[in-house]
């Protein structure tokens, strides 16, 4: 039977590598901040702007990829969101200029992620999954994703090391390339079936109904406030520890074991929000990520510090995930929930195109990031207060089998 050899097993596998290239090719664009600005005398706001313009287009994208990729298949879209993301790093390469740089880095490789990172994937992992393993095969993918984030960036750092930045970016976009094929075994057969159809709602009713309960827009500022922080640590922080006067080495290293702790923290944060109240959760992440930056700026900055504040802010990096999707789906149900994540994902993204612009140009200001630093403290404070107030009740209970508050 055609297609048979697309087991939810191959469909796993094939997702978790998409998922390990697509999120661990951009977890490295740090790395080449400084070398790029150097080469063409940039200040730092230049770089910083495409980035941050990649996760603004990767935000406004992720809605209108997700509703194709369940009109016309996942397979197409996740091979488009490789073409895509490949010819983006390719062109990187080659720009000299910030529109070039802006056009590639940010507009191209924005559009390949929305095709290729973790929405457009769960929706076939969720389709091919019955209910009762779903969760196991999100948590496997998402360690994917997190492992892409932890091997990639020695990688990256490697590849700058013995060719160049260029060469290295050349190389990335074959790598990325590889995810067009590897789409096949996402491919489906579109039949009009919907897990999880609960109830004669439209999509429009749907949007209507969320955009007037007040938890929606508290879901969406505290991923803003993720956004913000993760994005901003992300790009500027091998940066930040050069301007300290420590190695290069040190930011690869850090960014790596955000990778590597991150897969610890979202397998514990969907564990824990399967046995207590997940706005709670949510709210306790943001103050600690607050805590444990305040930690890390107060005390003397080494080698040993660093890697201590790596590790604590991979424990927290992508928790917020499971839990804020979690919550969304307890509200509203699952029959638009990639609907509505999907707009709950672009606050994250707004939240990063303000994180990553925001640290460049307040550095070509000041001279520091020291203001920077002061506002994502007191963003994750300002998140874990809104948290606490959520109604996170369903709002249609008879669809919430199994998804009881805790």
């Amino acid at each position: 039977m055609k297609g048979a050899w697309r087991t939810p097993a191959v469909v796993l596998f094939f997702g978790g590598v998409i998922l390990t290239l697509s999120l661990g090719i951009r977890h490295g664009f740090g790395l080449f901040l400084q070398p790029m600005s150097g080469e063409y005398g940039w200040g730092r706001e230049v770089f910083a702007f495409a980035i941050a313009l990649q996760n603004l287009v990767w935000g406004l994208a992720q809605p209108v990829a997700g509703m194709v990729a369940d009109r016309f298949g996942t397979g197409r879209v996740l091979a488009a969101g490789g073409v895509l993301y490949a010819l983006g790093l390719a062109l990187m390469a080659y720009s000299d200029s910030p529109v070039t740089l802006s056009l590639s880095a940010g507009l191209l490789i924005g559009l390949g992620l929305s095709g290729t990172a973790f929405s457009v994937v769960y929706g076939a992992l969720g389709r091919a999954f019955p209910p009762h393993k779903r969760s196991m095969a999100f948590g496997i993918a998402g360690a994917a994703g997190s492992f892409g984030q932890f091997i990639m960036l020695p990688v990256e750092q490697s590849l700058i090391g013995a060719f160049g930045w260029f060469n290295a970016l050349l190389l990335l976009a074959v790598l990325a390339a590889l995810m067009a094929p590897l789409a096949a075994a996402l491919a489906e057969r579109r039949d009009g079936a919907t897990a999880g159809v609960l109830s004669g709602q439209t999509m429009r009713e749907a949007l209507v109904e969320a955009g007037g309960h007040s938890g929606f827009w508290l879901l969406c500022f505290g991923f803003f406030v993720c956004g913000f922080q993760v994005v901003f640590i992300a790009v500027h922080f091998p940066a930040f520890l050069t301007d300290q006067g420590l190695p290069a080495q040190a930011g690869m290293m850090a960014l790596a074991l955000i990778g590597l702790f991150n897969i610890l923290g979202t397998y514990a944060a969907g564990w824990l929000g399967g046995h207590y109240r997940k706005k709670y959760l949510l709210a306790g992440i943001y103050l600690v990520r607050a805590g444990v930056i305040s930690v890390f700026l107060l005390l003397p900055i080494t080698e040993t510090s660093v890697y201590l504040f790596a590790a604590s802010m991979g424990l927290l990096w992508l928790s917020t995930v499971p839990l804020t999707n979690g919550v969304v789906a307890q509200i509203f149900g699952v029959k638009y929930l990639s609907t509505l994540f999907g707009f709950v994902f672009l606050g994250h993204q707004m939240g990063s195109f303000m994180g990553v612009w925001l640290g460049g140009f307040l550095f070509d200001l000041t001279g520091t990031y020291d203001t920077v630093w002061v506002i994502t403290i007191g963003l994750g404070v300002l998140a874990a207060l809104l948290h606490w107030p959520i109604d996170d009740r369903a709002l249609r209970p008879a669809s919430f089998a199994g998804a009881s508050v805790k």
